[in-house]
Formats: C-alpha cells, structure tokens, sequence
C-alpha cells in the first residue's frame, strides 16, 4: 500500500555542502534528492520535497518559523505524514512553535537534522532522514523529533550539545 510522505527543507546542517574552493560549508539549497532520496529504496513511499529556504537555524527568525508553519498548516490538512529538515540549533524551538499554533495535527509532523553534513563519510544525515520517513509513517498524529534512533513527542525536547544528540527534558 502506497503511503506518500511531504518532505519540507528549511537548509541546517544536514543540507550544508563543501566548497572545495574556499573551503566554506554553507547551506546552498536542497539536495536532499539527489544525496539521499535517490540512494534509498521506497517502492511504496512516494516522497514529495518542497524547499522552504535553505538557512542555518541559528540565522532563522520568527517571519522563517512562520513561512514553515504556514506551509505546514497547509499540508496538514491532507492525509500525508509530514518531514521537515531543520537545522539542530534551533530545532526544538520551531517544532515547539508549530506545535503551539497547531496543537492537534492530523498527521504525524517529524522533524529531523544532522550533526555532521551530507557527504562527509561519518554523517548522520541519511540515518537521521531515513528513521524519520519511517517514523512518520507509523506514528500516531503529533510532532516530534526523531534523531540518532529515538524519538521524542514535542514540547520538552533539548539539544545535548555535549553529547551531540537530543533528549526529554524532565519537567516537573
């Protein structure tokens, strides 16, 4: 049974590309296409991507956080679960946005980044992307972050800088 899956791209470092020339890692547009998509085998999800910007999240501003919300908002309200690739620094602070406005989706909306780029031997960014396809095609309407194996229902999600991951913050 086919299960189609929106892919949103906000740039991060998931989607930051080497120039060879300079030696710059910046964020150029997506290409998640043609360095993931293309290499993954899902005869039964077709994925739709649709770039939103293409910013490191530590330069995102409220007007960005709205352009994916408003995007999302949109995209919601039809029956496919919901990916958007952000960058880690400010990950948790545009899921908790979203999750704000929209509270209750229909759809699973993950979100997902990466600690090392795109290219580099030891990146995440194919785990990282794959886990979150088949996360949200499995996970009960909501958002979450789903990153190095684990998956966190939003609110309450910190980066471990440390520990180069996420994980729960413990309210009390």
């Amino acid at each position: 049974m086919l299960q189609e899956v929106t892919i949103f791209t906000t740039g991060g470092t998931i989607e930051k590309t080497y120039n060879e020339f300079d030696g710059s890692l910046e964020n150029r547009g997506t290409s998640i296409k043609n360095r993931i998509l293309t290499k993954l085998r899902l005869p039964t999800t077709p994925i739709h991507v649709f770039p939103l910007m293409s910013k490191d999240s530590l330069y995102m501003t409220e007007a960005d956080r709205e352009l994916i919300l408003s995007h999302l908002k949109e995209a919601t309200s039809k029956s496919n679960p919901i990916v958007i690739l952000h960058g880690t620094d400010t990950m948790t602070v545009t899921a908790e946005y979203c999750w704000k406005s929209i509270k209750s989706p229909k759809v699973a909306v993950v979100f997902t980044g990466a600690m090392i780029p795109m290219g580099f031997d030891d990146s995440d960014a194919t785990q990282n992307v794959t886990e979150a396809l088949l996360a949200a095609k499995f996970l009960k309407p909501g958002f979450y972050i789903c990153f190095h194996n684990q998956i966190f229902n939003v609110p309450n999600v910190i980066k471990n800088k440390t520990k180069g991951t996420f994980e729960k913050l413990q309210v009390d």
